[in-house]
């Protein structure tokens, strides 16, 4: 019964609901400019500490580079702190099935390629700081669906393209309710049902709910 409701909610279309919200979704991104760049100013130590702290665990660079996928289906580069040793995407090929991409998971529990620093950067999200230059150069917002990587979607129906309509995020509706731990099935339907009733004011109670789910660390691995 629930994998036919999510079924149903990924396939309605959500496009008119984006094109009634414009004001909104200009707001938003006024706000995003102005709480990453507050955020990188306020957070500067921060960026210092990590750095310093991932070069003495291991060689190799402090931030992660990686293309991904975003709004209208652009790619850009997206910003992470490294938490997994060297040329780690090269020492393990993604298993992809397009015929159960519904339960495709991207992150693992035991992957051995994470760095002892790479274990606390993820579990407090620290990794994911600097995605705020991501969201100062307009690439991402503060909150919307991750954005994935090309060759995840690829595979996507034409239904699951609908969440390419809006700027990815740093969190989202999904983040708060499982991480990194739920299906990609889950996923889409918690990113469609937020852009169906995005608000300036849910994505306040979205980063406000983001806060307490790092606390809890529950779903970061």
């Amino acid at each position: 019964m629930e994998r036919t409701m999510e079924t149903n909610m990924i396939k309605i279309d959500i496009s008119k609901e984006i094109e009634d919200k414009k004001i909104q979704f200009a707001i938003k991104r006024i706000i995003d400019f102005i709480l990453a760049l507050i955020g990188i100013i306020l957070l500067s130590p921060v960026f210092i500490l990590v750095t310093v702290w991932i070069k003495l665990d291991s060689k190799g660079p402090a931030v992660f580079k990686q293309i991904r996928v975003g709004k209208n289906g652009n790619h850009f580069t997206i910003y992470k702190f490294r938490t997994m040793i060297p040329n780690a995407e090269k020492k393990q090929e993604l298993q992809i099935d397009a015929a159960s991409l519904d339960n495709f998971v991207f992150q693992s529990k035991n992957d051995n390629r994470i760095t002892k620093v790479g274990a606390f950067l993820r579990k407090t999200s620290l990794d994911e700081i600097p995605q705020l230059f991501n969201v100062l150069f307009g690439n991402m917002s503060l909150v919307g669906p991750r954005p994935e990587i090309p060759d995840v979607v690829k595979y996507y129906p034409e239904h699951y393209k609908q969440r390419l309509l809006v700027l990815p995020g740093i969190t989202g509706l999904a983040q708060i309710s499982g991480r990194g731990e739920i299906e990609l099935g889950k996923t889409i339907c918690f990113d469609l049902t937020y852009i169906k009733n995005f608000s300036v004011w849910f994505d306040i109670v979205i980063l406000f709910k983001t806060v307490f789910s790092v606390f809890k660390k529950e779903g970061a691995f």
